[in-house]
């Protein structure tokens, strides 16, 4: 019997210890296919969250592959070397998705789209692919096969499409700190499901407090903390999105060299850098290298910290973070 589970992941940020609890605006919404939960604080004009909103709405509608002449669902409408104009934002994109894409060796890709919608994870289409399914649609993902030249986009090869659902969150979670720092606004909290961005410092200026979700509760019990400012706070993980067949849990980051969910030692991984964007695709890589590549990948990374939980309930950091305090006993730091 099959059971489904879509597990939607709100990270904590700890606000005890500001003197003014109440001086801030806040709004929550469904956007990008996630809850966006936004804290603006010194603030009170709520008309804000519509410009906020908007923004969002702007990027969903030009990068989402499920809406219909979307620019993403455009381009997966291409034949071989034919080529289309983009925006400037899709492009940005893009170009950032094959930086991580050729950094990882392919180990994230964004041409993963055809295996995506064959597994159709969190969909009321998932299912297990045929091995004979999985083996077509591998021959279809390729970044190299991507090109993009001044906003001319193209594929070199046919039956090939793009998924920027594992970094356009991140996108959008930078370009809300962007406008917020331009509207002279220093002091925010910007939830975008599993990314955060805690702008500036707390009301008491000290840096905020942002709790790193336990992978193995439903609850909103954390594992412990992380103090951040001007920081971008990924989680990603295998309790996310997925289903369980036959007593195997079939999670949504798919290998796009074996068109199945990787399997390692990892449970869930947390990226702290100053982009969010990095931090999407970087939770991503660090998760597809397993515990010790992942380790070795980040601490090579200036500005970009790790946490890791492995399947035992072990936590493993990387060399330099020194700013994660662990308040469950039922986690050991290794």
């Amino acid at each position: 019997m099959k059971k489904i589970f879509i597990y939607i992941l709100i990270i904590t940020v700890l606000l005890t210890g500001c003197q003014k609890q109440n001086n801030f605006i806040e709004s929550s919404n469904l956007k990008l296919g996630t809850i966006v939960n936004l804290k603006i604080f010194n603030y009170n004009d709520n008309s804000i969250f519509n410009d906020i909103y908007n923004i969002l709405d702007d990027i969903e509608n030009k990068m989402s592959k499920n809406i219909e002449n979307s620019e993403i669902d455009q381009i997966n409408s291409l034949t071989k070397n034919q080529q289309i104009k983009i925006s400037n934002n899709t492009s940005e994109v893009i170009e950032k998705g094959l930086y991580y894409s050729r950094l990882s060796n392919g180990n994230f890709d964004i041409s993963i789209a055809p295996l995506v919608n064959l597994w159709g994870i969190g969909t009321e289409n998932e299912k297990i692919p045929s091995n004979k399914d999985i083996k077509n649609v591998l021959n279809s993902i390729d970044y190299r096969n991507i090109n993009l030249d001044n906003n001319n986009f193209s594929f070199t090869d046919d039956n090939m499409s793009l998924d920027l659902g594992g970094i356009a969150k991140g996108y959008a979670a930078d370009k809300i700190a962007e406008f917020l720092i331009e509207n002279n606004i220093n002091k925010a909290l910007i939830s975008l499901g599993g990314n955060i961005f805690a702008l500036g410092s707390n009301e008491i200026d000290e840096p905020w407090k942002v709790g790193i979700k336990n992978p193995f509760s439903d609850e909103s019990e954390i594992i412990g903390y992380v103090k951040v400012t001007n920081k971008s706070v990924v989680t990603s993980g295998i309790y996310e999105r997925y289903f369980i067949e036959d007593n195997k849990r079939y999670h949504h980051i798919l290998n796009p060299f074996t068109g199945y969910p990787y399997e390692n030692d990892i449970f869930g991984v947390t990226i702290i850098s100053d982009k969010s964007v990095d931090g999407d695709a970087l939770s991503t890589i660090a998760f597809s290298y397993g515990i010790k590549k992942g380790l070795d990948f980040i601490n090579s990374m200036e500005n970009v910290e790790a946490i890791f939980i492995s399947k035992n309930k072990e936590i493993f950091i990387t060399d330099t973070l020194n700013n994660f305090i662990i308040t469950n006993d039922k986690f050991t730091i290794k």
